[in-house]
């Protein structure tokens, strides 16, 4: 199995598509799951969202104008609201009645951690949980949503894994890191993620990465968590000996087979001493890295447990690949 953005399963899980405030006053056109979508505010401020269609004559909404929450068709001006409803048809008067299907295919949406996630179909399973969004010892630090030409699933598998690091992330903290990996032990971790714990010695030297670390040492020991929570949702989290915790959700989004949004939040309890952009430079050069090199790995990650070659240190990835096989295949039958 390769092909996986088409697959009903994902449908009903969040999916992460743009920051909040890129919802201004205009419409916003997303791509997820190979379908094209429109997302705005609707009459309060709340987001709404549906399939970039209108119902009329099928020109795209996101082409169109937000007016007192309501979204408007560019083409013959129809209005719709935040629940998909039609509400005005200009070219039919003043109380002439709306068809019953004048309304959009709207789809779930929800604001959380700054970002808009969307759900095609009827959600099977929350939002992954970020208890430290609630703490005021914690500043959380967004990102833009960046469009990679890479499958999701080659994404996941490389943020799963860290023996890449003293190689493709060279050039900002992994000079230091041991290219040995010891053997890891998979286990549950908090809020419902699953992964392993692992110590690692990061390079200091160059700037990104003394302003995330807030230490000035050459190297810099960390202890470290990667998990994941099905489908796509990464978290690593970073505990330096100062106290300092830097908590990153890795969020890679189908858009197709082939293509992704991107974005990181992190968390950190710095009680705000260094400005977000300076703490952030290195997370983004590391993504620039993993990107440079990932864009570079054409096709889909093979699903399967016998095409690629596995060692140890990929244990993360292979159970994960595991789990989503089965949340899109459902369990094997006995002797499979």
């Amino acid at each position: 199995m390769t092909s996986f953005a088409t697959h009903s399963a994902l449908r009903h899980h969040w999916h992460a598509v743009a920051r909040s405030s890129e919802l201004l006053a205009s419409p916003v056109a997303v791509d997820l799951l190979t379908q094209r979508l429109v997302v705005w505010r609707a009459d309060g401020g709340a987001v709404a969202a549906a399939m970039d269609r209108c119902p009329h004559r099928e020109a795209p909404l996101s082409a169109g104008t937000v007016r007192n929450g309501c979204i408007e068709c560019p083409y013959h001006g129809w209005m719709f609201a935040g629940d998909g409803a039609c509400v005005s048809i200009p070219s039919s008067g003043a109380g002439a009645p709306i068809p019953p299907k004048a309304r959009l295919n709207s789809v779930h949406c929800a604001e959380r951690y700054g970002l808009v996630w969307l759900c095609l179909d009827e959600p099977l399973a929350g939002i992954p949980d970020m208890p430290w969004d609630d703490d005021p010892a914690y500043r959380r630090l967004n990102n833009p949503v960046e469009r990679w030409h890479c499958a999701t699933t080659r994404m996941v598998d490389n943020f799963l894994d860290y023996s890449h690091f003293p190689y493709v992330h060279r050039g900002s903290f992994g000079g230091a890191t041991d290219a040995e990996v010891p053997r890891m032990e998979l286990q549950p971790l908090p809020d419902g993620f699953h992964g392993y714990e692992y110590d690692v010695v990061a390079a200091n030297a160059v700037g990104e990465a003394a302003g995330a670390s807030g230490q000035t040492t050459v190297t810099v020991s960390r202890h470290m968590s990667t998990g994941w929570v099905l489908p796509f949702a990464v978290r690593s989290t970073i505990e330096y000996q100062t106290g300092l915790h830097h908590i990153l959700l890795l969020l890679s989004t189908p858009i197709d087979d082939d293509h992704s949004y991107f974005t990181f939040v992190v968390w950190r309890n710095d009680e705000f001493a260094t400005p977000g952009d300076e703490v952030l430079r290195l997370d983004r050069l590391i993504g620039s890295e993993d990107k440079f090199m990932l864009e570079r790995v054409l096709g889909t990650l093979p699903l399967d447990a016998t095409t690629l070659v596995s060692v140890q240190s990929d244990k993360a990835s292979v159970e994960w690949k595991r789990q989503l096989r089965t949340l899109l295949t459902g369990p094997p039958t006995p002797g499979d």
